[in-house]
């Protein structure tokens, strides 16, 4: 009889370390997934301000490209008329 309940009983802890090695797979399979998720949010955000920086670097370029060029074209046409 003791023998019989040393067996359930060694069954059950059998069971409850397999269950415990799958929970504990199922969170280190979660975090990973979780460490992802930041790492992909993170390029995003990187990617999403240096577009930002680019793109008021384009604006202001732009800016400075059409005063030169308005203010050229005015001189020239002052010299021409005068």
């Amino acid at each position: 009889m003791a023998q019989m309940r040393m067996r359930r009983s060694a069954a059950q802890i059998e069971a409850a370390l397999e269950q415990e090695m799958e929970l504990d797979r199922k969170r280190r399979d979660q975090l990973r997934e979780r460490a992802a998720n930041r790492k992909r949010a993170r390029k995003i955000r990187k990617v999403e301000s240096k577009g930002k920086v680019r793109f008021g670097v384009l604006l202001v370029a732009l800016t400075a490209t059409v005063v030169v060029v308005v203010v050229i074209m005015f001189e020239t046409l002052a010299w021409l008329m005068g």
